[in-house]
């Protein structure tokens, strides 16, 4: 008879959710998730960055709130959730380029307000746990390949924008933290490292959407520098999973934790295989990094998480394939619903996530 493994829970009720930034790449995928298991879920979403038809498959099952945070969250006051899931915020280092003071004040502001609301949102007027999405950005730029949670955090000057994003994420995480430790928030951070798939699209700089576009459309895969710089991509499917798991766990309260892959590969080999498996006839160009980037920006030459903590409080191991995440992509890509322009995907501005 199997013993059962340490990290199975049993069913849970049905609860009432709040996702922030649901219609977005990641919260939609959670959205199904939660949904698909009975949960009540709201979402709040203005559509800045996400696209309702990410939501095509539960649209009928859910509230939806087209709307900023900051204005929902009034007419929410009267209401309780068993969690909340704060996954809107300003997406990439290159809308950050583009609009420095709008996203910073998107991450910290509405942050700092959510946790306030979150405060008296849990059933009773009880805290609500509240899942924060955080970045890899916040460990800056170190002097080693594997990030832990408990790293020192290295940034640049303040007059290089890139590093606005890397601050106010790592903000976000000490406001977190804090409403935490002083007993107002039971709270979970979670840092994403590079996460792919289905419904991403290259607008903000991600590099596997902007590749598998170029390589449909015909035109040249653009890799900076040398392309020797390394990144471990995550199946979105595989990150969205795990949040649950790590929100509903008290154990996993008050903590940091890492979630992606640790299989890293080099990105002029993910444009390689991008070609392969689209069996595209585009070209591979490399672009130097000064023509790449604005004047004093800094990319990391690899970049690659701990996994220890999530894995040993939740069983997490990042299941997809690579080579399956670019054939969803791809496949999603032809059939027209992820958005039509390789223009628009092939943007040059922003680091190769």
């Amino acid at each position: 008879m199997n013993e059962p493994s340490p990290h199975t829970t049993k069913p849970l009720a049905p609860r009432r959710l709040l996702v922030t930034g649901g219609a977005g790449f990641i919260g939609s995928h959670l959205v199904e998730r939660l949904v698909a298991r009975g949960d009540d879920v709201t979402i709040v979403d203005d559509l800045s960055t996400g696209r309702e038809s990410n939501l095509a498959a539960v649209i009928d099952r859910v509230r939806f709130l087209k709307q900023g945070l900051a204005e929902a969250m009034p007419a929410l006051e009267a209401e309780h959730f068993d969690g909340i899931y704060h996954l809107a915020a300003a997406v990439g280092v290159k809308l950050v380029l583009e609009k420095p003071i709008e996203s910073i004040e998107t991450n910290v502001d509405l942050t700092a307000a959510l946790l306030r609301f979150a405060a008296k949102r849990g059933p009773d007027g009880s805290p609500c746990p509240t899942l924060i999405a955080s970045s890899s950005e916040v460990y800056g730029k170190p002097d080693h390949e594997v990030f832990s949670e408990d790293d020192d955090a290295v940034y640049g000057p303040t007059t290089i924008t890139r590093w606005s994003y890397a601050l106010s994420k790592a903000l976000d995480e000490h406001l977190a933290l804090a409403h935490h430790a002083a007993g107002t928030v039971p709270v979970v951070v979670v840092r994403f490292f590079n996460t792919v798939g289905p419904r991403q699209i290259g607008r903000y700089g991600m590099v596997l959407p902007r590749f598998v576009a170029a390589a449909l459309a015909g035109d040249d895969l653009e890799v900076y520098g040398d392309g020797s710089q390394s990144r471990c991509f995550c199946d979105v499917r595989d990150s969205a999973s795990a949040l649950p798991k790590l929100l509903d766990d008290p154990a996993c309260h008050g903590r940091v934790f890492n979630l992606g892959s640790d299989s890293p590969i080099r990105i002029g080999d993910l444009a390689g295989d991008v070609l392969r498996l689209t069996e595209s006839t585009s070209s591979i160009r490399h672009v130097p990094y000064d023509d790449a980037y604005p004047a004093g920006f800094e990319d990391l030459k690899h970049r690659r998480p701990g996994l220890t903590r999530v894995r040993d409080a939740i069983g997490f191991e990042a299941s997809t394939p690579l080579d399956q995440t670019i054939l969803d992509l791809a496949d999603e890509f032809r059939g027209g619903s992820v958005g039509s322009s390789a223009s628009q995907t092939a943007t040059r501005t922003g680091e190769q996530r």
